[in-house]
């Protein structure tokens, strides 16, 4: 799937996808399945080499509570955070964050993957559903559009990035 996709759309409600996450956030998100989970966070971190990869474009779109979410200890969450920021520099990613503030009108239900605009995987606590139907597609990539309005992006979610950062620096 990731191979043949030019234009990646990631829509993260409750947590930061493997393909911008730091190994101790990695660790962290796999530590439910118990045993040693090392050769799937070395899988997990060589996937980040296709954000390199100047043929493919990629759109995260993260909500605040996956971006803040303590998986992790405060240091190194902002450690984490400070990855976020430093990914959005590369010229064939966009990173938006949407932060909780004001009115927010729709309230999505799911994090979804846009494959070009030919595919969706949806991610549930007991899977991926993987959906292509061409309305449920486009339905979804409305869905990210919308989204998208409500999101910070380059120096202003940078700056955002660095406040959350801080924050836990400071433990607060």
């Amino acid at each position: 799937m990731e191979a043949g996709t030019v234009e990646f759309r990631y829509f993260l409600l409750s947590m930061i996808t493997g393909l911008l996450s730091t190994p101790e956030y990695i660790r962290a998100s796999l530590a439910h399945l118990g045993g040693d989970q090392s050769r799937l966070i070395a899988r997990k971190l060589s996937r980040q080499e296709v954000l390199y990869d100047a043929r493919k474009r990629f759109t995260f779109l993260l909500s605040e509570m996956a971006v803040r979410w303590p998986l992790i200890s405060a240091p190194a969450m902002a450690v984490q955070l400070d990855r976020l920021a430093s990914v959005s520099r590369l010229p064939n990613v966009r990173i938006g964050v949407i932060p909780l503030r004001g009115r927010m009108p729709v309230a999505p239900m799911d994090t979804f993957t846009i494959y070009d605009k030919s595919l969706v995987t949806i991610e549930t606590a007991s899977g991926v559903l993987v959906i292509r139907d061409p309305r449920d597609v486009v339905m979804h990539v409305e869905a990210f559009s919308t989204m998208e309005s409500y999101a910070l992006f380059g120096g202003d979610a940078r700056a955002q990035l660095e406040r959350w950062s801080d924050d836990f620096r400071r433990g607060a």
